[in-house]
C-alpha cells in the first residue's frame, strides 16, 4: 500500500512538472515573441529615422547649392549691370527655408523637394536671362569700342582741320597783312600832301599880316596857307581838309561853331575847323581862314593839317 501511494505520489509530481515545464516554454515562447516583436520594431523605427536624417541632410546640402549660385549670380548679375532685385528676394527666401528647415518637426521631404525644384527652375530661368544680359553686354562694348575708334578717328580728324585751320588762319592773316600793308602803301602814295604852310593874322578890316609872328591884339582871324603838290594816283574829288590849333601847352584851340572830332590812327582828335576843298590835281594852293572870338594868349602855336586820316602837314606861328 505504501508503494502504491509512493507510486501515486511520484506520478502526481511528474505531472506537475510536466506542466509546470510546458507553461515555462510556453512563457519563454511568449517572451521571444514579444522580443522579436520590439526588436523588429526598434529597427524599423531606426531605419525611418536614418531616412529622415539622410533626407535632411541632403535636402541642406542642396538648399545650400543653391544658395551660392544664387550668390554666384548675383555677383555676376550686378557687374555687369542687371536687376538684381527679385535675385535678392528669391535668395532671403531660401534663407529663410534653411532656417525652417533645422526646427521642422513635420519634415516632408516633398515638400521641400518641390521647393528645390523651384528654386532650379528660378535659377535656369535666371540662367538664360544672364546669358542674354551677357551678350547684350558683349554687343554693348563691342559697339562701344567701335564708338571709341570713331571718336578717335575724329579728333584724329579735328586736330588735323585744327592745324590746317591755323596754317590757313596764320596764312589769311600773313596776306591781310601784306595786303594792309599794300593798301596802306598805296593810300600813303595817293594821300595829300601840304606844303609851305604859311600863317596870317587878320585883322577887322581883313588886312593881313605874315611872318608867323604877331600881337593878339591884332589877330581877328587866323588864315592857315599851303600848297597840295600834284600826284598821279591821287583821284580829283572833294576833299575835307582838318586843321587843328595848338597852343604851347598842347591844348587845342576850337569853338562851339566850325570845331568837331575827326578819326586817326584808331583814336579820336579834337579839330578846330573843317573846309572843304575840290582837289584839282594842279600845285594848287589853298585859304583856310578860322575866326575866334577869344583873344590869343602870348606864346607859341603849332598848325596840324589832316587829310582823308593822315596828317599831310604842320606849321607855326607865334602870338607876342
Amino acid at each position: 500500500m505504501e508503494i502504491t501511494d509512493t507510486k501515486m505520489a511520484s506520478n502526481s509530481n511528474q505531472g506537475i512538472f510536466k506542466v509546470s515545464f510546458g507553461v515555462l516554454i510556453g512563457i519563454l515562447a511568449l517572451l521571444g515573441y514579444l522580443f522579436m516583436g520590439a526588436r523588429n520594431d526598434t529597427f524599423e523605427l531606426q531605419k525611418s529615422l536614418t531616412e529622415k536624417v539622410e533626407q535632411l541632410s541632403s535636402t541642406q546640402i542642396k538648399l545650400d547649392s543653391i544658395s551660392k549660385v544664387l550668390d554666384e549670380k548675383i555677383a555676376k548679375i550686378n557687374k555687369l549691370g542687371g536687376n538684381i532685385v527679385e535675385l535678392k528676394r528669391i535668395k532671403a527666401q531660401l534663407e529663410n527655408d534653411k532656417k525652417l528647415l533645422k526646427s521642422d518637426l513635420n519634415f516632408s521631404i516633398q515638400k521641400y523637394n518641390a521647393k528645390i525644384k523651384d528654386y532650379e527652375n528660378f535659377l535656369t530661368v535666371k540662367d538664360r536671362e544672364f546669358n542674354n544680359l551677357k551678350e547684350e553686354n558683349t554687343e554693348l562694348k563691342a559697339r562701344t569700342e567701335l564708338l571709341e575708334q570713331e571718336k578717335q578717328e575724329v579728333l584724329s580728324e579735328n586736330t588735323t582741320l585744327k592745324s590746317d585751320k591755323e596754317t590757313l588762319s596764320q596764312t589769311v592773316a600773313e596776306y591781310s597783312a601784306e595786303n594792309y600793308n599794300l593798301q596802306r602803301q598805296v593810300t600813303l602814295a595817293s594821300s595829300m600832301k601840304a606844303i609851305n604852310v604859311q600863317v596870317a593874322a587878320l585883322s577887322a578890316n581883313g588886312k593881313a599880316r605874315e611872318g608867323n609872328a604877331f600881337k593878339s591884339s591884332r589877330i581877328n582871324r587866323l588864315r592857315v596857307s599851303f600848297i597840295m603838290p600834284s600826284n598821279s594816283i591821287a583821284v580829283k574829288n572833294r576833299k575835307d581838309i582838318y586843321i587843328r590849333i595848338l597852343d604851347e601847352n598842347g591844348g587845342l584851340i576850337s569853338d562851339n561853331v566850325n570845331s568837331g572830332v575827326l578819326e586817326y590812327e584808331g583814336n579820336e582828335i579834337g579839330y578846330s575847323i573843317r573846309q572843304g576843298v575840290m582837289f584839282e590835281n594842279n600845285d594848287q594852293k589853298v585859304d583856310i581862314i578860322y575866326a575866334q572870338e577869344a583873344p590869343y594868349n602870348p606864346g607859341k602855336y603849332e598848325i596840324e593839317i589832316y587829310c582823308e586820316g593822315f596828317k599831310i602837314g604842320k606849321g607855326a606861328f607865334e602870338v607876342k
